[in-house]
């Protein structure tokens, strides 16, 4: 019964961010589809493949901070282990702890032990919650709380709650240690030293990665609108980029598609920008970041499996 319910509940959920990319995104742009199918038409193949390269040394860029969480992985590995915990965290509601399990069964199978994944788990968490915080902060100081308007509040407030949690993540492991007994004590003590532990020891390396990957992130989503016919300032690519990322956290849909995409044209109609063509940019933005990471992580899970069964 439970299966059947969780299988339900993803089918609505896909549903929804299908229904809110089909149906809502024209009446938040205010233009149609023909319109929209007729700027990605224009996209030329050799901007394609430009786009594709600049979205793979993003994704790269990521496994820096990867390694840096769980020492003795390999780049090659951390880029594997990234997309196949994102292909199955964008096809399902809530899919973060699904996508973890996936990325745990593949780094044990390497060598790697429990409590170092787990470590790993925590730090590159907290790493990408504090990267997320600082999207809105470094869009108020660049673009202005003139300009965001509405936006303001609402960064505010999702500044404010990646706050808590970041403080909940740093606290949890300390108050755990109190209160448990026993050999699950000794793990937790030994956990939450192995944190601060990788933490002093790669900090800058991650801290690194997962700069360069929000700025090969952003810089990606400039070139969508760029490539569909949007000139769009530094301080407006900041906030729009600021919002997308921030509304992937939005769980009602699996990885936040059709919320993000729909809260980003919004902020970009409201700054101006040409509706059809900020559409289609934005869209363009989501295939890469969203849609192409499923395919790719599913060959890297399929990869994986084969290499692991011709080593059985």
């Amino acid at each position: 019964m439970r299966v059947h319910l969780n299988l339900l509940a993803s089918l609505a959920s896909l549903a929804l961010a299908v229904w809110l990319v089909v149906a809502l995104v024209p009446t938040i742009g205010g233009v149609g589809w023909a319109t929209i199918t007729d700027h990605l038409a224009a996209v030329s193949t050799a901007a394609l493949l430009g786009l594709t390269v600049l979205w793979l040394a993003g994704l790269w860029a990521y496994t820096y901070v990867l390694t840096g969480s769980l020492p003795g992985l390999r780049n090659t590995q951390a880029f594997s282990l990234n997309a196949a915990g994102s292909a199955v965290s964008n096809l399902f509601p809530f899919g973060g702890a699904a996508g973890v399990a996936v990325t745990a069964v593949m780094a044990s199978s390497w060598g790697h032990t429990a409590r170092a994944i787990t470590t790993s788990t925590i730090v590159s968490g907290l790493w990408n919650a504090l990267g997320r915080v600082a999207l809105p902060l470094v869009a108020l100081a660049v673009q202005g709380a003139a300009v965001l308007g509405r936006t303001v509040l609402a960064a505010t407030l999702t500044t404010a709650a990646a706050l808590v949690l970041t403080v909940a993540a740093l606290s949890r492991l300390r108050w755990l240690s109190g209160v448990l007994k026993g050999r699950a004590r000794r793990f937790v003590v030994r956990l939450r030293r192995q944190n601060a532990h990788v933490i002093r020891a790669n900090w800058a390396k991650m801290t690194t990665g997962m700069v360069a990957y929000l700025a090969l992130q952003a810089l990606l989503l400039w070139c969508c609108l760029a490539v569909t016919g949007v000139e769009l300032s530094l301080g407006a690519l900041v906030a729009a980029f600021a919002v997308s990322r921030l509304l992937t956290l939005a769980v009602v849909t699996p990885g936040g598609f059709g919320v993000s995409e729909n809260g980003t044209i919004a902020l970009l109609v409201a700054l101006g920008t040409p509706a059809g063509p900020a559409v289609a940019g934005v869209l363009l933005f989501a295939v890469f970041t969203f849609l192409a990471e499923i395919p790719v992580g599913g060959v890297a899970w399929l990869n994986w499996s084969v290499r692991r069964a011709r080593s059985a």
